[in-house]
């Protein structure tokens, strides 16, 4: 088993135990008498929802300690799965009460206990207008920092509430020992969560920023560069990104992750930002001087020139060429010599980010760049298409299986690449993609 997968598996055990710790504190020392057996079932589903649910805060890509070493676009994708999957079972916990015992049917009566019925009616509401709003935000044309705001909100209140109602049921929680341990367990992933929303901001406005300046380039992308204000910068490897807010203050709902592009070498921060809708389309108007902060970096889509002496392959699609960038720029400035290969695949030849200097990084560097057009201007005589098994054959080098590949664009781009990397002997552990939306 490679140190990849070793890893992944202790992080899954890991997650595996934090969600059922609720259940494992409420099943120690001297459990009640066993009911009828659909209402134990019901009673266990409740509790491990409250467990996937509160374990939720450190899947979410913010706990750089807990997701070390794992890339982010499986994180993500954990992280929606299993929040789907703690829908599920915070619905089914009193579906199966009910069908076990119909007298539970009182814990949802206002008639009978209002203050008892309306926190569990807004969990229920809440969990679901939370499934739903992560699925279909777009849909439900909520802004990116709107959602960011009603997310948080919304989790926080479901796990305080289902904390609460384990508590308050006293049937597995009247020993005085194991509401304690249960507060510890489920309080910690609400103090996580406002770690990441009220002190992370805190100790971000100590260390400012400010906009150097922001270009655009022929695709309408802007090219956004920060400076430190008084402190070092960020130590960050290439391939890394970071979270960024604009503005007086880092107490904002607008904060955005993106990829960073300049070189790890070099002090400036420069992110390339495509213009896709909300604060992405007001990038471009933004002023020099203007006030910055920056959380990070996050990510583990990361090459050192220094540990692969035998060169990297890249595969790239359209703004998925900002992370390379930084892992080429970095490459230039520590004076790498390794043979290094990149796929760059756009719609037009116009689209081309960085077009003129990756043709600068392949005479600086032993860089081989192939550029991929669907719509082939007149008189190219490139690549055309896209990046499929064929091409990867007739240009990448015959030893590929022994290099690290790294692959970052849009999903069609890797949902086609990667089988054919994967079918050509390049094992998972040098195998590096990104590829989550974020925003």
């Amino acid at each position: 088993m490679n140190t990849r997968w070793r890893r992944l598996l202790l992080w899954l055990l890991a997650w595996m135990a934090l969600a059922l710790l609720p259940m494992a504190i409420a099943l120690s020392g001297n459990p009640p008498a066993v009911r009828d057996r659909i209402v134990e079932t019901g009673a266990m589903l409740g509790l491990l929802g409250l467990g996937v649910l509160s374990a939720q805060a450190l899947t979410s890509g913010r706990q750089r300690w807990f997701a070390k070493g794992l890339g982010q676009d499986d994180v993500l994708q954990f992280h929606r799965q299993t929040g789907l999957l703690g829908w599920g079972l915070v619905l089914a916990h009193p579906l199966t009460m009910f069908l076990g015992d119909a007298r539970f049917l009182e814990y949802l009566d206002p008639r009978e206990d209002w203050l008892r019925a309306t926190p569990l009616w807004g969990a229920l509401l809440a969990v679901t207008w939370l499934a739903m709003t992560s699925l279909w935000r777009v849909s439900f044309g909520l802004q990116y920092e709107h959602w960011r705001a009603l997310h948080g909100a919304l989790a926080l209140m479901v796990v305080a509430i289902g904390l609460g109602h384990a508590l308050m049921v006293d049937h597995y929680t009247a020993p005085l020992w194991k509401k304690a341990a249960l507060v510890m367990a489920v309080g910690a992933s609400i103090y996580a969560v406002l770690e990441t929303r009220v002190l992370r901001p805190r100790r971000l406005a100590r260390r400012p920023w400010t906009v150097h300046s922001v270009d655009t380039a022929r695709d309408g992308s802007h090219m956004l560069r920060l400076l430190p204000a008084g402190h070092d910068g960020l130590d960050f490897r290439p391939g890394q990104y970071a979270w960024i807010t604009i503005g007086d203050t880092p107490w904002r709902l607008q904060q955005h992750p993106f990829s960073i592009s300049s070189s790890a070498d070099d002090a400036t921060l420069e992110f390339t930002i495509k213009p896709l809708g909300d604060f992405t389309e007001r990038v471009g108007t933004l002023s020099p001087g203007m006030l910055a902060f920056v959380e990070g970096p996050y990510g583990e889509f990361v090459y050192e020139p220094a540990q692969c002496p035998e060169g990297a392959v890249f595969i790239a699609g359209g703004v998925g060429i900002t992370p390379i960038m930084s892992m080429l720029r970095t490459a230039r400035d520590r004076g790498a010599t390794a043979p290094l290969w990149l796929l760059y695949g756009n719609p037009d030849w116009d689209d081309v980010l960085y077009r003129d200097e990756l043709s600068a990084l392949a005479d600086d560097l032993p860089l081989t760049v192939i550029h991929v057009l669907e719509h082939t201007p007149d008189g190219w005589d490139g690549e055309s298409g896209h990046v499929d098994g064929d091409l990867i054959d007739r240009r990448l080098p015959a030893h590929l299986a022994s290099l690290p590949v790294y692959v970052c664009g849009p999903d069609a781009l890797a949902n086609a690449v990667e089988p054919e990397l994967v079918a050509r002997g390049v094992p998972s552990d040098r195998l590096y993609s990104e590829r989550f939306n974020l925003v």
